[in-house]
């Protein structure tokens, strides 16, 4: 009886610290988008600018990978099981997507808008036959362009 609590302790201690670390990233990311905020970032392959008020182009990228703990791991097999939205990957992807972003502006430095965004994902540590991820790889990556004014 003892063991069973002591686990169920310990899952619920893992589980509050995953879900506190989360909501500290999320703080994190939201803190740094204000800075943010000026740059735009655009799938348009081109905008409206005259090809000689380009001062500079050049390729940005950002990179992040992220994990979802181990105990929302858990809860995220349960769902598998049951079927439904699984939130904790929803959290994972958005997570990974808006931090690669973020890398990506910091990158552009001086830019005035970095046009034909893109953001690829993959898994990572997925073993062979099983179903579960173990990480997730966003990269975003453009064109940062400094336009004249």
């Amino acid at each position: 009886m003892i063991d069973l609590i002591v686990f169920l302790s310990l899952l619920a201690l893992g589980y509050g610290v995953g879900t506190w670390a989360e909501k500290r990233h999320y703080h994190s990311i939201a803190e740094r988008e204000k800075t943010t905020i000026n740059l735009p970032a655009v799938t348009l392959k081109s905008v409206d600018i005259p090809e000689h008020k380009i001062r500079s182009a050049q390729l940005v990228h950002g990179s992040a990978v992220i994990s979802v703990d181990y105990f929302k791991r858990i809860l995220a097999s349960l769902r598998n099981i049951f079927g439904g939205n699984v939130k904790s990957y929803e959290s994972l992807l958005d997570r990974a997507r808006r931090e690669a972003l973020l890398r990506m502006k910091e990158m552009a430095g001086d830019a005035t808008v970095i046009v034909n965004v893109r953001i690829e994902t993959a898994a990572i540590g997925k073993q062979s036959g099983r179903k579960n991820v173990g990480c997730l790889e966003a990269m975003a990556y453009g064109t940062a362009l400094t336009v004249e004014e």
